[in-house]
């Protein structure tokens, strides 16, 4: 199945999606937003990160930074921190050189590595968008984790692949039907930026529907 670009969802939501399904929903079906510490130290580093249109040639790599990527075919778009393009006479070829590289997604976290797969899905989903926009493929990348001040090579399985093709399919769906899921609470709200517009502990008790009538009743 091939996506149009008015269907595109953005691979950012990859993380929200994965946390909480609910707050993916909030944020890219209802359009809320809400900023905490967490959000704005994420914002600073990316700023570091996300100079459009620089690139910078270290020795036998050449870095590119918030370089634009999509795919028809998975229906994601959006903007890749760092692609790192090291020579390798097995890699592919680049306009206006006559080198070839091999192609790494690199991405910046504030944090340390998650428990879940969230940072592992959102890279490869744009190393898939490379390897659809550049007809190659893409083994490895890395995630750069600012509170630990280490890079991590996460290697791509097709399990891994099969893994994300699924969660994108979800995705597709709920917004598709413009469908918010119910919370499911846990220690994880506590962290949420959304967790006052999201109301976890009353939607636990009754729908947001009943309380207002409720509280109109009242």
């Amino acid at each position: 199945m091939a996506y149009s670009e008015e269907d595109f969802l953005m691979i950012s939501g990859i993380q929200h999606f994965v946390f909480c399904r609910r707050q993916w929903a909030l944020i890219h079906i209802e359009q809320q937003w809400a900023e905490n510490v967490l959000t704005v130290e994420g914002q600073d580093l990316h700023k570091k990160a996300d100079q459009p249109f620089i690139r910078e040639k270290r020795g036998d790599r050449l870095i590119v930074r918030a370089m634009p990527v999509q795919s028809y075919t998975l229906g994601i778009t959006g903007i890749c921190d760092v692609v790192e393009f090291v020579q390798d006479p097995n890699g592919i070829t680049l306009q206006q050189s006559q080198d070839t590289y091999r192609v790494y997604p690199v991405e910046y976290k504030r944090g340390k590595p998650k428990w879940d797969a969230s940072d592992m899905m959102q890279l490869l989903a744009q190393a898939m968008c490379l390897e659809e926009m550049l007809m190659c493929e893409i083994p490895e990348g890395f995630v750069y984790y600012h509170e630990t001040k280490h890079r991590e090579k996460i290697s791509f399985t097709q399990e891994h692949r099969t893994q994300l093709k699924t969660v994108l399919d979800e995705m597709h769906q709920y917004y598709s039907r413009r469908y918010t899921p119910k919370v499911k609470t846990g220690k994880f709200c506590l962290n949420c930026s959304l967790k006052d517009e999201c109301l976890p502990v009353l939607m636990n008790k009754q729908s947001v529907k009943s309380y207002i009538e409720g509280a109109l009743k009242k």
